[in-house]
């Protein structure tokens, strides 16, 4: 561990929600770690080091008062509107603190570029509501001192407990069909990926943008229909969606801003992941 790595106090805003979560349990063994929390759960009523938080509602100023973390990971959801406000917030504190934030962002933000995979420093463009959102965000945390920045653009992400993998089975359990894009091409990564990947960037003292996604492309049917044998002995049933006539690409690959090869990952071993 880097040197002085334990005197870090991190808050992780959306500590509660799935990926939020498995970074909060990743790293409070090694540092002092602290979460919110959206809807109340008696796991947390006992639990010091967790804050109930409701960001339509509450103003974020008042966590950041009380803890005072030098490091904050974003990992909200909920309204836009309000998501914004909060990190226009966070950006104050920043300033005032020095702190750093790691925010994470999303293969969205480029999905109006079609034809070929995003690397880290190029332009964003999105056609969906949430793609602009994170633009916004992201802007906004540009205008900031780049060492207090740390964004982390986000492909699909799957592991045994994700939302996803959970509709997966829902899915097959009702005997409902599944939507599969097979002009889609993409990378992934799982909720344990990206929490080691979050460990040695904090470790590091790294900031910039990181695409945190598999470094091989697979076709979306194609990678669901390699999912299914692992988590079901069911026969699915597939609906095949085209949206368009050619390929279509929502990919992060990392060209700058590589990580070490023990936390770069392939499709197969997301798969891997998701049968352990």
């Amino acid at each position: 561990m880097k040197e002085g790595a334990k005197k870090h106090k991190i808050l992780i805003l959306g500590a509660s929600g799935y990926i939020g979560n498995a970074i909060y349990k990743e790293l409070c063994s090694y540092f002092n770690t602290f979460g919110t929390f959206r809807t109340w759960k008696s796991e947390f009523e006992n639990n010091r080091h967790f804050f109930q938080y409701n960001v339509e509602e509450d103003d974020v100023f008042e966590i950041l008062d009380a803890i005072r973390p030098t490091i904050i990971i974003s990992a909200l959801r909920g309204d836009f509107s309000a998501q914004v406000i909060a990190h226009n917030h966070i950006a104050e504190y920043l300033l005032k603190r020095k702190s750093k934030l790691f925010y994470l962002s999303s293969a969205n933000v480029f999905d109006a570029y079609s034809q070929y995979p995003s690397y880290e420093n190029d332009k964003t463009l999105s056609h969906s509501v949430y793609g602009h959102f994170k633009i916004k965000i992201e802007n906004m945390l540009m205008r900031l001192p780049k060492k207090q920045i740390c964004i982390l653009r986000l492909p699909m992400v799957f592991g045994p407990q994700s939302p996803r993998i959970k509709e997966l089975k829902q899915l097959l359990l009702d005997k409902q069909p599944i939507e599969v894009f097979p002009n889609l091409i993409l990378n992934v990564t799982s909720d344990s990926k990206i929490t080691q990947q979050i460990h040695y960037l904090i470790n590091r003292n790294r900031y910039g943008i990181y695409h945190l996604g598999s470094k091989d492309l697979v076709h979306h049917d194609e990678f669901i229909k390699e999912i299914i044998p692992i988590i079901s002995t069911t026969t699915p049933i597939f609906k095949h969606v085209f949206t368009t006539n050619n390929d279509r690409y929502l990919a992060v690959l990392p060209k700058d801003n590589l990580l070490p090869k023990h936390l770069q990952s392939t499709s197969q071993e997301i798969l891997t992941d998701l049968s352990l």
